[in-house]
């Protein structure tokens, strides 16, 4: 059996063009048009995941807001604050930081020296490495006060609902930071996103219950995880997009998307990619 990613590679090659899917949700019409579904089609909403290797890096831009995810490896801010300013950006309304894994924060001190950042939400736990240490000066440089979460953080932009879900213990285990990964959920109107960062086991286990979704960021960068088979059951995604390295991506995940029929996009093979939302449907392009 060919697998989806190789698939749609080859039919990025037939069109020579970016490749695409429209939005099949369990929320919308599904024949690829933006208003063929019974809700209101509203300002479109986009998330970007950005091509940063086995990093995660992504953007989330509704009407007048903007969101970050992650800011990939050290390198990796330069190029997020130019995609922003290109897109005439000088205000992140709030900057998620999943865990403190330099593949994670690496880009967040070039972010917050670079750009206005008004609110930063990320894990209570300590990690230290240059990277955090560049991460906290920074934002004491710029005066921001952090707000390190152990209970979840629900915010609202421009009719996107975001739900932070806090990790629930204090301690994973040793070096197993991952597990604090926070996990958010974003509903905008009849469509919703998780995002996952390096969540693992015990960490999917405490989001089991968080609802179905038409698109999930795969977790810990689509390693093999023994209750990913649980989690997918469980919030059912149309779509899913994988931020990793070909080194990093299972055949174990491979199989356990291509079983369940959920198309799926991967950095590596297909460059930056793009989600796409009218809060009625769901669409996905990509680089390449």
């Amino acid at each position: 059996m060919i697998g989806k990613r190789i698939a749609l590679l080859f039919t990025a090659v037939l069109t020579a063009a970016a490749v695409s899917c429209s939005g099949k949700g369990k929320n919308s019409g599904g024949n690829g048009d933006p208003n063929s579904g019974t809700g209101e089609a509203h300002p479109e909403l986009t998330v970007t995941f950005f091509d940063v290797g086995k990093a995660d890096s992504m953007v989330i831009q509704s009407e007048n807001g903007t969101v970050v995810i992650d800011c990939g490896e050290k390198g990796d801010g330069k190029e997020l604050v130019k995609y922003l300013k290109d897109q005439d950006i000088s205000t992140v309304d709030c900057l998620i930081v999943t865990h403190y894994d330099k593949d994670h924060v690496g880009g967040a001190a070039k972010l917050i020296n670079k750009l206005e950042v008004k609110r930063i939400l990320g894990p209570y736990y300590q990690e230290f490495s240059e990277e955090n240490d560049n991460f906290r000066d920074a934002m004491k440089n710029a005066g921001i006060e952090p707000d390190y979460i152990r209970t979840d953080r629900s915010f609202e932009l421009d009719g996107a609902e975001y739900t932070v879900y806090a990790p629930k213990e204090d301690n994973y285990g040793p070096d197993n930071d991952n597990d604090f990964s926070l996990v958010t959920k974003l509903k905008y109107y009849d469509t919703s996103f998780v995002f996952t960062g390096d969540a693992m086991d015990k960490r999917l286990a405490e989001v089991m219950d968080i609802g179905d979704c038409d698109l999930l960021k795969v977790p810990y960068h689509g390693r093999k995880l023994g209750n990913l088979d649980d989690f997918l059951d469980s919030i059912t995604p149309e779509y899913a997009v994988v931020s990793t390295s070909e080194k990093e991506f299972s055949k174990f995940t491979e199989d356990a998307l291509d079983s369940r029929d959920i198309d799926y996009w991967t950095t590596f093979d297909n460059g930056t990619i793009t989600a796409h939302s009218d809060g009625v449907k769901v669409s996905v392009t990509a680089e390449k």
